[in-house]
Protein backbone atom coordinates (compact mmCIF):
# COMPACT_ATOMS: atom_id res chain seq x y z
CA UNK A 1 0.00 0.00 0.00
CA UNK A 2 1.41 3.52 -0.99
CA UNK A 3 0.77 5.92 1.61
CA UNK A 4 1.81 9.99 0.32
CA UNK A 5 4.85 11.26 1.51
CA UNK A 6 4.12 14.03 3.83
CA UNK A 7 4.24 16.12 6.64
CA UNK A 8 1.38 14.79 8.04
CA UNK A 9 1.79 10.94 6.88
CA UNK A 10 5.80 11.51 8.18
CA UNK A 11 4.53 12.37 11.54
CA UNK A 12 1.67 9.62 11.57
CA UNK A 13 4.18 7.40 11.04
CA UNK A 14 6.72 8.55 13.53
CA UNK A 15 4.05 7.86 16.15
CA UNK A 16 3.52 4.35 15.18
CA UNK A 17 7.21 3.71 15.61
CA UNK A 18 7.11 5.48 18.92
CA UNK A 19 4.43 3.45 20.13
CA UNK A 20 5.78 0.05 18.85
CA UNK A 21 9.23 0.75 20.68
CA UNK A 22 7.53 1.55 23.68
CA UNK A 23 5.41 -1.65 23.73
CA UNK A 24 8.51 -3.73 23.01
CA UNK A 25 10.35 -1.69 25.94
CA UNK A 26 13.11 -0.35 23.91
CA UNK A 27 14.54 3.07 24.09
CA UNK A 28 15.90 5.18 21.27
CA UNK A 29 19.54 3.83 21.82
CA UNK A 30 18.26 0.16 22.04
CA UNK A 31 16.86 -0.20 19.21
CA UNK A 32 18.93 2.32 17.19
CA UNK A 33 21.58 -1.08 18.39
CA UNK A 34 19.34 -3.71 17.07
CA UNK A 35 18.27 -2.28 14.16
CA UNK A 36 21.79 -1.10 12.85
CA UNK A 37 20.42 3.21 12.94
CA UNK A 38 21.55 5.55 14.60
CA UNK A 39 19.68 6.75 17.70
CA UNK A 40 19.05 10.74 16.19
CA UNK A 41 17.58 9.14 12.57
CA UNK A 42 15.38 7.14 15.01
CA UNK A 43 14.43 10.29 16.69
CA UNK A 44 14.01 12.31 13.89
CA UNK A 45 11.62 9.79 12.48
CA UNK A 46 9.40 9.54 15.72
CA UNK A 47 9.43 13.32 15.08
CA UNK A 48 8.10 13.18 11.59
CA UNK A 49 11.39 14.97 10.46
CA UNK A 50 12.59 12.10 7.70
CA UNK A 51 11.74 9.40 6.51
CA UNK A 52 13.33 6.08 6.47
CA UNK A 53 14.29 3.73 3.16
CA UNK A 54 13.09 0.86 2.41
CA UNK A 55 16.23 -1.34 4.28
CA UNK A 56 15.81 0.74 7.68
CA UNK A 57 11.79 -0.10 7.11
CA UNK A 58 13.04 -4.07 7.02
CA UNK A 59 15.48 -3.67 10.29
CA UNK A 60 12.59 -2.04 12.00
CA UNK A 61 9.62 -4.67 10.91
CA UNK A 62 11.92 -7.23 11.89
CA UNK A 63 13.47 -6.09 15.39
CA UNK A 64 9.84 -5.23 16.55
CA UNK A 65 8.24 -8.07 15.12
CA UNK A 66 5.75 -6.12 13.48
CA UNK A 67 5.20 -8.25 9.86
CA UNK A 68 5.97 -6.01 7.26
CA UNK A 69 4.29 -2.97 8.99
CA UNK A 70 6.69 -0.18 8.33
CA UNK A 71 7.56 -1.55 4.76
CA UNK A 72 3.77 -1.32 3.81
CA UNK A 73 3.01 1.77 5.06
CA UNK A 74 6.49 3.99 4.55
CA UNK A 75 5.66 6.90 3.23
CA UNK A 76 6.67 7.33 -1.09
CA UNK A 77 6.17 9.16 -3.50
CA UNK A 78 3.06 8.27 -6.09
CA UNK A 79 4.35 9.74 -9.69
CA UNK A 80 7.20 10.87 -7.80
CA UNK A 81 9.09 14.07 -9.24
CA UNK A 82 12.87 12.48 -9.01
CA UNK A 83 14.19 9.43 -8.47
CA UNK A 84 13.09 7.39 -5.82
CA UNK A 85 16.54 7.38 -4.41
CA UNK A 86 16.82 10.92 -4.59
CA UNK A 87 14.05 11.93 -3.12
CA UNK A 88 14.78 11.95 0.50
CA UNK A 89 17.79 14.31 -0.62
CA UNK A 90 16.10 16.52 -2.77
CA UNK A 91 13.97 17.34 0.44
CA UNK A 92 16.85 17.92 2.53
CA UNK A 93 18.40 20.13 0.25
CA UNK A 94 15.59 22.78 0.71
CA UNK A 95 16.19 22.52 4.66
CA UNK A 96 20.36 22.80 4.19
CA UNK A 97 21.94 25.69 5.52
CA UNK A 98 25.45 24.89 3.71
CA UNK A 99 25.46 22.31 1.09
CA UNK A 100 29.31 21.54 0.10
CA UNK A 101 29.31 19.08 -2.60
CA UNK A 102 31.81 16.88 -5.23
CA UNK A 103 30.88 16.07 -8.83
CA UNK A 104 32.94 14.34 -10.90
CA UNK A 105 31.61 14.00 -14.40
CA UNK A 106 28.01 15.93 -14.59
CA UNK A 107 27.36 19.19 -13.57
CA UNK A 108 25.30 19.25 -10.36
CA UNK A 109 21.66 18.96 -10.86
CA UNK A 110 20.80 22.58 -8.94
CA UNK A 111 23.52 24.45 -11.24
CA UNK A 112 22.41 23.08 -14.40
CA UNK A 113 21.15 25.15 -17.16
CA UNK A 114 17.81 24.48 -18.97
CA UNK A 115 19.41 23.32 -21.95
CA UNK A 116 22.01 20.88 -20.39
CA UNK A 117 19.53 19.50 -17.58
CA UNK A 118 17.35 18.71 -20.84
CA UNK A 119 20.26 17.14 -22.41
CA UNK A 120 21.42 14.88 -19.32
CA UNK A 121 17.26 14.04 -18.74
CA UNK A 122 17.08 12.59 -22.23
CA UNK A 123 20.13 10.48 -22.31
CA UNK A 124 19.26 8.07 -19.88
CA UNK A 125 18.23 4.22 -20.48
CA UNK A 126 15.27 2.93 -20.69
CA UNK A 127 14.40 6.27 -23.06
CA UNK A 128 11.85 8.32 -21.67
CA UNK A 129 8.62 9.94 -22.94
CA UNK A 130 9.18 13.65 -23.86
CA UNK A 131 6.33 14.42 -21.48
CA UNK A 132 8.49 12.59 -18.57
CA UNK A 133 11.76 14.11 -19.12
CA UNK A 134 9.71 17.71 -19.25
CA UNK A 135 8.31 17.13 -15.95
CA UNK A 136 11.39 16.48 -14.63
CA UNK A 137 13.08 19.63 -16.20
CA UNK A 138 10.92 21.80 -14.52
CA UNK A 139 11.37 19.74 -11.16
CA UNK A 140 15.15 20.04 -12.01
CA UNK A 141 14.77 23.76 -12.61
CA UNK A 142 12.81 24.44 -9.50
CA UNK A 143 15.67 22.97 -7.19
CA UNK A 144 17.83 25.73 -8.75
CA UNK A 145 15.37 28.00 -6.56
CA UNK A 146 17.36 27.74 -3.35
CA UNK A 147 19.92 29.60 -4.98
CA UNK A 148 17.70 32.86 -5.35
CA UNK A 149 18.50 33.57 -1.21
CA UNK A 150 22.03 35.21 -1.63
CA UNK A 151 22.16 33.85 2.23
CA UNK A 152 21.55 30.17 2.75
CA UNK A 153 22.30 28.07 1.81
CA UNK A 154 25.78 27.86 1.60
CA UNK A 155 27.21 25.97 -1.20
CA UNK A 156 31.01 24.78 -2.17
CA UNK A 157 31.04 22.78 -5.50
CA UNK A 158 34.30 20.78 -5.94
CA UNK A 159 34.07 19.66 -9.65
CA UNK A 160 36.46 16.99 -11.51
CA UNK A 161 37.88 18.47 -14.55
CA UNK A 162 36.28 16.44 -16.58
CA UNK A 163 32.73 17.67 -15.83
CA UNK A 164 34.24 20.61 -18.07
CA UNK A 165 35.37 18.73 -20.74
CA UNK A 166 32.70 16.17 -21.40
CA UNK A 167 30.57 17.68 -24.08
CA UNK A 168 26.62 17.25 -23.18
CA UNK A 169 24.70 18.79 -26.07
CA UNK A 170 27.10 20.19 -27.88
CA UNK A 171 29.77 23.50 -27.46
CA UNK A 172 27.17 26.15 -27.84
CA UNK A 173 25.30 24.58 -24.91
CA UNK A 174 28.48 23.71 -22.71
CA UNK A 175 29.18 27.37 -23.18
CA UNK A 176 26.39 28.46 -21.35
CA UNK A 177 26.44 26.20 -18.71
CA UNK A 178 29.88 27.19 -17.88
CA UNK A 179 29.59 30.59 -18.19
CA UNK A 180 26.29 29.97 -15.85
CA UNK A 181 28.70 28.97 -12.85
CA UNK A 182 31.27 31.62 -13.76
CA UNK A 183 28.52 34.07 -13.08
CA UNK A 184 27.52 32.47 -9.98
CA UNK A 185 30.99 32.07 -8.80
CA UNK A 186 31.69 35.95 -9.53
CA UNK A 187 28.32 36.75 -7.87
CA UNK A 188 29.94 34.83 -4.46
CA UNK A 189 26.77 32.96 -4.47
CA UNK A 190 28.91 30.15 -4.89
CA UNK A 191 31.87 28.66 -4.36
CA UNK A 192 33.74 26.58 -6.93
CA UNK A 193 36.99 24.14 -7.15
CA UNK A 194 38.44 22.66 -9.92
CA UNK A 195 40.41 19.48 -9.56
CA UNK A 196 42.54 19.19 -12.52
CA UNK A 197 43.49 15.91 -14.44
CA UNK A 198 47.06 16.29 -13.31
CA UNK A 199 46.36 15.92 -9.79
CA UNK A 200 45.72 11.81 -10.99
CA UNK A 201 44.28 10.14 -8.12
CA UNK A 202 42.38 11.76 -4.96
CA UNK A 203 40.70 11.09 -2.08
CA UNK A 204 36.93 11.60 -3.96
CA UNK A 205 37.85 9.13 -7.48
CA UNK A 206 34.82 6.47 -5.62
CA UNK A 207 32.12 8.92 -6.65
CA UNK A 208 30.05 12.08 -5.68
CA UNK A 209 28.79 12.97 -2.40
CA UNK A 210 26.96 16.19 -0.91
CA UNK A 211 27.46 16.63 2.17
CA UNK A 212 24.52 19.46 3.95
CA UNK A 213 24.36 20.89 7.46
CA UNK A 214 21.35 22.46 9.15
CA UNK A 215 20.07 24.89 11.49
CA UNK A 216 18.97 22.62 14.43
CA UNK A 217 19.63 19.06 12.98
CA UNK A 218 22.94 17.03 12.53
CA UNK A 219 24.96 16.92 9.31
CA UNK A 220 23.98 14.36 6.97
CA UNK A 221 25.83 12.99 3.49
CA UNK A 222 24.55 11.67 0.32
CA UNK A 223 26.40 9.16 -1.53
CA UNK A 224 25.14 8.04 -5.19
CA UNK A 225 25.67 5.21 -7.74
CA UNK A 226 23.74 3.77 -10.93
CA UNK A 227 20.37 3.75 -10.04
CA UNK A 228 21.24 4.00 -6.31
CA UNK A 229 21.51 6.48 -3.48
CA UNK A 230 21.40 6.78 0.02
CA UNK A 231 21.31 9.39 2.47
CA UNK A 232 23.56 8.91 5.77
CA UNK A 233 22.77 10.24 9.10
CA UNK A 234 25.38 8.22 11.23
CA UNK A 235 27.90 10.30 12.56
CA UNK A 236 30.76 8.26 11.35
CA UNK A 237 30.05 7.87 7.96
CA UNK A 238 28.98 11.73 8.01
CA UNK A 239 32.78 12.38 9.19
CA UNK A 240 34.49 9.91 6.66
CA UNK A 241 32.21 11.58 3.57
CA UNK A 242 33.50 14.50 5.07
CA UNK A 243 37.24 13.67 5.57
CA UNK A 244 37.26 12.42 1.93
CA UNK A 245 35.46 15.55 0.52
CA UNK A 246 38.50 17.36 2.64
CA UNK A 247 40.99 15.69 1.30
CA UNK A 248 40.14 16.23 -2.12
CA UNK A 249 39.46 19.90 -1.94
CA UNK A 250 43.17 20.27 -0.29
CA UNK A 251 44.48 19.14 -3.96
CA UNK A 252 41.95 21.62 -6.08
CA UNK A 253 42.46 24.96 -7.19
CA UNK A 254 41.50 28.06 -5.20
CA UNK A 255 37.85 29.50 -6.19
CA UNK A 256 39.59 31.95 -8.37
CA UNK A 257 42.26 30.15 -10.70
CA UNK A 258 39.39 27.64 -11.14
CA UNK A 259 36.82 30.52 -12.36
CA UNK A 260 39.67 31.21 -14.43
CA UNK A 261 39.83 27.73 -16.35
CA UNK A 262 36.37 27.18 -16.35
CA UNK A 263 36.08 30.56 -18.54
CA UNK A 264 38.79 29.59 -20.70
CA UNK A 265 37.50 26.20 -21.17
CA UNK A 266 34.00 27.92 -21.99
CA UNK A 267 35.68 30.25 -24.31
CA UNK A 268 37.19 27.31 -25.99
CA UNK A 269 33.68 26.07 -26.76
CA UNK A 270 32.37 28.98 -28.39
CA UNK A 271 35.10 29.25 -30.73
CA UNK A 272 33.85 25.81 -31.69
CA UNK A 273 30.46 26.96 -31.71
CA UNK A 274 31.28 29.60 -34.18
Amino acid sequence: MAIEDNPQSRVKYGEELRRLREAAGLTQEELSQRAVMSRTHIAHIEAGRRRPDVDDARRLDQVLGTGGFFVRFLPTLDGRKVAEHFAEAAELELQATVIRQYAGTLVPGFLQTEAYAREVLGSGHPAKRIEERDRLLVTRLERARILDDFESPQVWILLGEAVLRQMIGGPAIMCEQLRHIVKLGESRRIRVHVLPFRVGAHAALEGPVKLMWFQDVPPVAYVEGLKSGRVWELPSVVRQCEEVYNHALGDALSHGKSLALIRSVAEDYEHEAQ
